[in-house]
């Protein structure tokens, strides 16, 4: 039978799929029968059910299971003879008019877009570069030697200052009314790192213990702590003890504890800088493959599936859901999120999604065997165990799955490197690290 597709708008077709009544009608009558021998009805032996009470109680679910079914095996159909590549699901509906002994449907759906991806020898990206210098291995040393410092009492004359650990009580109030979370005893932390706000941090250097000190605080306006954001509290602080911090030296013993064989401060430089190396080649190529999908969006020409776009903007409401959950937000499932707000990211999402699959189709940049291998070594190379995290990942094929997107995306990454315009720029470790 040939298939007769009209198009409506831009996406979006509308054939009408025809199917004869007694076709239905056998195989809802065929159901029923099997649906006879194992029914159980009060005031009958199994088995022994009359065909007619059965279709009585049955007959409008399973007709309905029947419909859908065939409908749904006759869109497939129609839409594979005309090669269609069909987006979402069908709107389908029954028409009233049909001919003798047959029933009539409507289906309305969207096609997959031709994708037109302009030429990339004009695309022009910007491809970062950065080193691990000495500097960078030297931070990491400095942060290894704070994970295992150690601290002594500090003389009772010896004023707080950066490095020290200090144990305070402390109790706040806004407007003379305590306020819950604004009161501890015995409380520790270390001055000059950020773990208190700046305005207490500041009030405690230059203390000695035995001290007492009211001070005005300035909660921020985006202060985690709802109640107390934006307003000011006054504190009472007194110092009960300060400890000097104890930085272990930079020798063989802090390498051997650090695991490194050979146990020299060489051997621990080399290793930092390995990890340090690998980290900065995962978070280049990010970079570097974020501009390369900007590039690509830019020089492709597609109409977007409504339902594709739809779709997604479904799953990132879930997702925000999901998060709010966590957080402990009530009623976090029917929280009011307009789809206007995700619509934007959504509609950029399907439209990389559509330019890169024909890139990877067109060019063949599937991702093989041997490429998933390298990359699941690469990544197992900095756990302790690196043969255990390679079975982890090749022992379920979602995680598998993951991979293989992430490769198929380096692909494309370096086809479009190998033809665009290319202009380098070297950024500094910290930089990219999102450090100060």
């Amino acid at each position: 039978m040939a298939v007769t597709v009209e198009t409506l708008e831009k996406l979006e077709r509308k054939m009408t799929l025809t199917l004869p009544v007694n076709v239905i009608q056998s195989e809802v009558d065929s159901r029923l029968k099997k649906l006879a021998r194992t029914v159980k009805m009060d005031g009958f032996r199994p088995g022994k059910v009359p065909m007619n009470v059965v279709a009585q109680r049955y007959g409008y679910s399973v007709h309905y299971e029947v419909m859908n079914d065939k409908v749904g095996e006759a869109f497939a159909s129609a839409a594979n003879e005309a090669k269609l590549r069909v987006a979402g699901q069908p709107r389908i509906t029954e028409k009233e008019q049909a001919g003798e002994g047959e029933l009539a449907f409507d289906a309305v759906f969207e096609v997959y877009p031709d994708v037109k991806i302009g030429e990339l020898a004009d695309a022009e990206v910007e491809k970062l570069t950065a080193a691990v210098s000495d500097a960078a291995i030297d931070k990491t040393i400095d942060i290894l030697r704070k994970q295992r410092r150690s601290f002594a009492q500090r003389a009772l004359d010896a004023a707080a200052q950066d490095g020290d650990r200090v144990t305070v009580d402390f109790e706040g109030k806004i407007d003379g009314e305590p306020f819950q979370g604004g009161k501890a005893e015995d409380f520790q932390f270390l001055v000059g790192e950020g773990q208190m706000l700046k305005e207490f941090e500041d009030a405690v250097r230059g203390m000695k213990s035995g001290e007492s000190k009211t001070f005005p605080l300035a909660f921020p306006a985006d202060y985690h702590g709802k109640d107390v954001a934006g307003k000011t509290a006054d504190f009472l602080v007194t110092i009960k003890k300060i400890e000097a911090a104890n930085l272990p030296e930079v020798n063989g013993d802090l390498a051997k504890s650090l695991g490194i064989e050979d146990g020299t401060v060489e051997g621990l430089r080399a290793d930092i800088k390995k990890n340090l190396e690998r980290e900065v080649k995962f978070r280049l190529l990010a970079r570097n493959k974020q501009a390369v999908m900007d590039a690509l969006v830019a020089k492709a020409e597609l109409d977007l599936p409504k339902s594709s776009v739809q779709a997604e903007v479904d799953r990132l409401i879930e997702g925000a859901r999901a998060d709010l959950k966590q957080r402990g937000i009530k009623d976090a499932d029917n929280a009011p999120i307009p789809d206007d707000v995700f619509r934007p990211q959504a509609e950029r999402r399907v439209r990389l999604g559509l330019v890169v699959a024909e890139l990877v189709r067109a060019n063949e940049l599937h991702a093989k065997p041997e490429q998933l291998k390298a990359h699941i070594e690469e990544m197992a190379a900095s756990y302790e165990k690196p043969a255990d995290v390679v079975r982890w990942y090749y022992s379920d094929n979602r995680r598998l799955a993951e991979v293989e997107a992430v490769v198929i995306e380096n692909n494309v990454t370096d086809f479009v490197m190998a033809k665009a315009k290319i202009s380098e720029k070297e950024v500094s470790f910290d930089e990219l690290m999102g450090q100060g």
